[in-house]
């Protein structure tokens, strides 16, 4: 059961990505809106998939990497919804889906197994720590996503071959307020993740910080949108800088998040 949904949610997801990328070459109303039913299904298909785990495991599916890849793809659609409601960006699905489907793709090739809880994990703050840290990677996750319309934006701007393209496209300032919002909301959800993992090191190790790789790596994320945020409000750096920060910082996201998995080394191999 388990397997079936997540397959089609997967197919949804694939189905989204190809239509919203068509979408970036030719306009189409009717392609925008079964690229966003494709998306609401593979949502709503995925929700079900990770309660379906939830009730089978007895506790929140996050405790390998299949379920953690999952959970983060299911977060960034999660957060994509509210984005779209928000400010009804037509092409956000061509910037966003992309990356979902590839998280999804890569969470298939990864053991789906069911295992027991170790003592480690078998704590209240398994929930706390990790949805914050789902919920901050996703935002940084959609700031990443912003960043490349905003620099497709801007080389259209100076080139001044305004196409179909520009005109779909938000405006710069726009954008630039987008990326800025995603960040001041990710970022306190990544402080707060960073604080309550060190909590729920000490309790399981005897130590707030052990310099695990991804430990190191969440503080180097951590300082790079505390510079973003710092150079915006300080040395006004705004557009293209910003951009270029916010889509660094995603990186060191990704190298954090599958970096320890596929060198199997440090504490949060099984997180």
């Amino acid at each position: 059961m388990g397997v079936l949904l997540f397959e089609l949610a997967l197919t949804c997801y694939f189905a989204a990505t190809l239509i919203s990328i068509t979408e970036l070459f030719k306009e189409s109303k009717t392609t925008a809106k079964i690229a966003l039913l494709s998306a609401i299904s593979g949502f709503t298909i995925h929700t079900i998939n990770i309660l379906y785990r939830y009730v089978t495991a007895g506790h929140i599916p996050i405790t390998n990497p299949h379920e953690a890849t999952s959970f983060f793809a299911w977060c960034i659609v999660l957060i994509f919804f509210i984005l779209q409601f928000r400010y009804k960006i037509s092409l956000l699905s061509s910037f966003i889906m992309p990356i979902v489907f590839l998280l999804m793709l890569s969470s298939s090739m990864l053991s789906r197994e069911i295992k027991p809880l170790s003592p480690t994990l078998q704590s209240y703050w398994l929930g706390i720590h990790t949805v914050f840290a789902f919920l901050g990677n996703a935002a940084f996750a959609l700031a990443f996503g912003i960043g490349c319309m905003y620099l497709v934006q801007e080389r259209y701007v100076k080139t001044k071959r305004l196409g179909s393209l520009f005109e779909r496209l938000p405006s710069l300032q726009t954008l630039d307020e987008i990326n800025y919002r995603l960040i001041t909301f990710g970022f306190p959800l990544l402080t707060l993740a960073i604080i309550t993992g060190a909590l729920w090191a000490e309790t399981a190790w005897g130590s707030y910080w052990n310099w695990d790789p991804r430990e190191t790596w969440s503080l180097i994320t951590w300082f790079i949108y505390a510079s973003v945020l710092h150079a915006r409000l300080v040395a006004g750096w705004r557009g293209k800088r910003a951009a270029l920060l916010s889509m660094i910082g995603f990186l060191t996201i990704i190298i954090a998040f599958f970096g320890v998995k596929l060198l199997k080394k440090g504490l949060h191999v099984f997180l």
